[in-house]
C-alpha cells in the first residue's frame, strides 16, 4: 500500500551548514480533518453555548448528524448507503475550536475564528432515516464499506465534473471487493481524482493513501533529474534543505528574523527587496483560541520591520506552504491590501445543486499595510489555505506571480468515517475568485511565460541559485 507521500513530507528549513543560524521548522498538512475547516490539529478545547437541547441535529451539506443527550452525545456521518458513527463520545467543547449557540428550538449556530464561515445545526424531530439505530453500520464487510467509500462522494464530492470523472462506472467494483484487495480497489479509485484532498487512513490497518500523491510528484520531478529525482520523504527533504540553504545564505546574506514557533521567516535581499517566506497557515498558537492572536503578533513585528527598513519592494515565498486555517490566510492578506474588497466565494456541494455562493471579503489589518509590488512565488506544493492566500492576492494591482501553478485543491476537507473506522476525506466545497473563476484542478499561477519558473530544479542546483527569486529580482528591479 502506498504512504501518503503529502502526509509524509515534514517540509524543514535547515540551519545553514557551518553557522550558528536556527532550525526554521514548518508545520505540515494534517492529513484528515474531522471538521470543515482544513489543516487542523485537535490539541485543545474551547467553550460550547450554555446549553443545547437534547435531540437530533443535522447538517445535511455535510451528511452530519448529532445526538445530543443528558448522557453521552453522538456525532454520526451518512450517506445514500446508511450512517456509521463519526465520534461515539462527542464532546462539544472539543469540536475543534467551535462554540455551539442555540440561537432558537430549531437552530444550533457553530462559530470559530479558525473559521470564516459558520455552521448551521437542524433540529430534525427523527433522525435521518439513514441514521435509524438498525440502519448504524459497524462492520468489516467490504462490499459495505465499498457502498458507503462510494457513496460518500456520490454524495458530496464537489468535482466529479472538473475533474472528468465518470463515478457511476465504478459501483459495479463493488462485486470484485474482498477483504483480501478491498484497500487495494479502493486506493485504485481514490487516484481517479488526483486530489490532494481526497484521502484514506486506517491506522488499524496501515492504510494511508492521498489522492494527490502521483500528480504532486510527477509536477515536483519534471525538472529534475538523476540522483535529484524525489522518490521518498527524505529526498524532498534534502532537496528543500539545500534550497533554503541557498536561500538564506545567497539572497539574505544569512541574516533574518523568526517567529518564535517556526513558522514565518523574513529579511532583506537589499536595501530595496525585502522577502518573507510563510512556511504555514497554522501553528502560531498553543490553542485553537489564541491561534489568531499569536499570528498577529508575528505579524505586527514583520510588518514593523518592513515598514523601519524603508524596502520599497517584496518578495512573498508561498512555495513551501501546504496549508492550514483559511482565517490565518486572510489575517496575513490583511497586510498587504489596500483596501476592503470582495476576495472569493464559496459555496458547498448539496444534493445535485449546491449551497448559496457567499461571498468573503478581506480589509486591510494593523498599523501598516505593504502596498507597494509584490512579487508572490508559487508552487505545485502551495496548497489549501496556502492557495486561497494566493487566491486573494492574485488580483492586487501590485501582484505578480512567478513560479508554478499552486497544487489546485483549494477546498476544506470533508471527513467521514466507514463502517469499518477508516477516515475518509475529500472535497466538499469549492472556491471561486471575486469574477466567480474556479481554479480548483488548475491551480493559480503566472499570466504569462516568462514568468512560470520551476520551483526545484537540477540547473539550481547545480548553480546553487534560486530562479524564482532571481526572477522576482529581475521583475521588481525593472
Amino acid at each position: 500500500m502506498i504512504k501518503s507521500f503529502q502526509k509524509s513530507i515534514r517540509f524543514f528549513f535547515i540551519l545553514l551548514k557551518n553557522t550558528n543560524l536556527p532550525r526554521v521548522i514548518k508545520g505540515s498538512l494534517v492529513f484528515l480533518l474531522f471538521f470543515i475547516v482544513s489543516c487542523q490539529s485537535d490539541d485543545d478545547t474551547v467553550s460550547s453555548g450554555d446549553s443545547i437541547d437534547d435531540g437530533f441535529w443535522e447538517v445535511v451539506e455535510k451528511g452530519w448528524v448529532f445526538e445530543f443527550t443528558n448522557g453521552t452525545d453522538v456525532f454520526y456521518n451518512f450517506n445514500s448507503a446508511g450512517c456509521a458513527i463519526q465520534d461515539a463520545n462527542f464532546v462539544p467543547e472539543n469540536f475543534f475550536g467551535f462554540t455551539l449557540d442555540q440561537v432558537n428550538e430549531n437552530e444550533i449556530i457553530g462559530t470559530s475564528e479558525l473559521s470564516d464561515s459558520e455552521i448551521i445545526f437542524t433540529r430534525v424531530q427523527n433522525p435521518n432515516s439513514n441514521c435509524l439505530p438498525g440502519m448504524i453500520s459497524e462492520t468489516e464487510d467490504p462490499t459495505i464499506n465499498f457502498d458507503h467509500f462510494w457513496n460518500i462522494f456520490n454524495d458530496y464530492y464537489a468535482f466529479f465534473e472538473a475533474r472528468n470523472i465518470d463515478w457511476s462506472q465504478y459501483e459495479s467494483l463493488r462485486d470484485q471487493v474482498t477483504e483480501e484487495n478491498f484497500y487495494d480497489v479502493i486506493e485504485e479509485l481514490a487516484y481517479v481524482f488526483e486530489d490532494g484532498h481526497v484521502s484514506i487512513f486506517d491506522e488499524e490497518n496501515d492504510v494511508e493513501i492521498n489522492s494527490g500523491d502521483p500528480k504532486l510528484l510527477e509536477r515536483l520531478n519534471a525538472n529534475l533529474g538523476g540522483e535529484l529525482l524525489i522518490e521518498s520523504e527524505t529526498d524532498y527533504s534534502n532537496l528543500v534543505d539545500r534550497k533554503v540553504n541557498t536561500i538564506i545564505g545567497e539572497y539574505l546574506g544569512g541574516n533574518f528574523e523568526i517567529d518564535d514557533n517556526q513558522r514565518m521567516v523574513w529579511g532583506l535581499i537589499n536595501n530595496d527587496v525585502g522577502y518573507i517566506i510563510i512556511g504555514s497557515m497554522e501553528g502560531y498558537g498553543t490553542s485553537f483560541d489564541n491561534e489568531l492572536t499569536a499570528l498577529n503578533t508575528v505579524l505586527d513585528q514583520m510588518m514593523s520591520d518592513l515598514e523601519e527598513s524603508g524596502v520599497s519592494k517584496l518578495v512573498i515565498d508561498m512555495r513551501f506552504n501546504d496549508g492550514g486555517f483559511d482565517t490565518v490566510a486572510l489575517d496575513i492578506v490583511s497586510r498587504f491590501v489596500d483596501q476592503e474588497r470582495v476576495s472569493y466565494f464559496k459555496k458547498a456541494r448539496l444534493g445535485d445543486g449546491f449551497t448559496e455562493n457567499i461571498p468573503f471579503s478581506v480589509g486591510p489589518k494593523g498599523n501598516f499595510q505593504f502596498t507597494d509590488d509584490i512579487v508572490l512565488l508559487t508552487s505545485p506544493y502551495t496548497i489549501s489555505a496556502a492557495e486561497l492566500f494566493t487566491l486573494c492576492m492574485k488580483d492586487l494591482p501590485y501582484v505578480t506571480i512567478v513560479g508554478e501553478n499552486t497544487n489546485g485543491a483549494f477546498s476544506t476537507i470533508l471527513t467521514h468515517i466507514l463502517p469499518n473506522g477508516a477516515e475518509v476525506g475529500l472535497s466538499n466545497e469549492i472556491y471561486s475568485d471575486a469574477q466567480g473563476e474556479v481554479f480548483e484542478v488548475v491551480g493559480i499561477g503566472p499570466q504569462n511565460q516568462e514568468n512560470q519558473v520551476p520551483f526545484l530544479s537540477t540547473l539550481d542546483f547545480q548553480e546553487e541559485k534560486d530562479s524564482g527569486i532571481e526572477r522576482a529580482l529581475e521583475l521588481l528591479n525593472m
